[in-house]
């Protein structure tokens, strides 16, 4: 299955992912109606431009409606499909509060210890402040504040398709002291291809 890397900033993509098969990288820029038709996964990263994206709302829908994946990286800030929420941050967090509590097994962390992920060079927070509101029927996988804030989540829509969401930076960037980035780009990428999830 061809999955779109959309590139939305001005660096390349990693190497890891220039080198994935089944991956299609595009420019924010370029992205047409066309290329969603004939994908089956997205991945946006953080700095994508939600409001540009706006216009591709029915295509997207419609991409989703026919069974694709898109894996969401960064916060919600507008409307892109029905069921996402703006943005909902941790009031005050504290140190603690950025420990991470694994709520549901997803193939994407399969054998990666939990704890290697929650820093980026000795420094909390990158992962995640907050979350994208749950639509129902979606299913935590990782929760911050002993598990009260679903930083990461999966849907599987009723109308057809599956949207996993990390409310943080790029998770492929993560546990970079552990040399875990590639690992988890790698498993994206396979996740948007089609791989296992939590609704098989």
């Amino acid at each position: 299955m061809r999955v779109i890397w959309l590139q939305s900033d001005l660096d390349g993509p990693p190497p890891t992912v220039a080198a994935h098969a089944a991956t299609w990288i595009i420019s924010q820029a370029e992205l047409s109606v066309t290329h969603l038709e004939q994908a089956g996964g997205l991945v946006t990263g953080r700095p994508l431009d939600q409001n540009a994206l706006l216009a591709l709302r029915p295509a997207i829908e419609a991409f989703l409606d026919r069974g694709g994946r898109w894996f969401f990286n960064g916060h919600v800030v507008r409307p892109l499909i029905d069921g996402l929420a703006p943005f909902e941050p941790m009031a005050m967090p504290k140190r603690p509060d950025f420990d991470q509590t694994r709520l549901a097994p997803h193939p994407i962390f399969d054998g990666i210890e939990i704890g290697k992920l929650e820093t980026n060079k000795g420094v909390a927070g990158f992962y995640g402040r907050g979350a994208n509101p749950m639509p129902p029927g979606a299913i935590a996988v990782t929760g911050l504040r002993g598990g009260t804030v679903p930083v990461d989540w999966v849907w599987c829509r009723p109308r057809g398709g599956r949207v996993f969401s990390h409310a943080g930076n790029d998770l492929g960037q993560m546990g970079l002291e552990w040399g875990l980035a590639a690992l988890l780009q790698t498993r994206i990428l396979d996740w948007a291809a089609g791989g296992a999830c939590l609704c098989d």
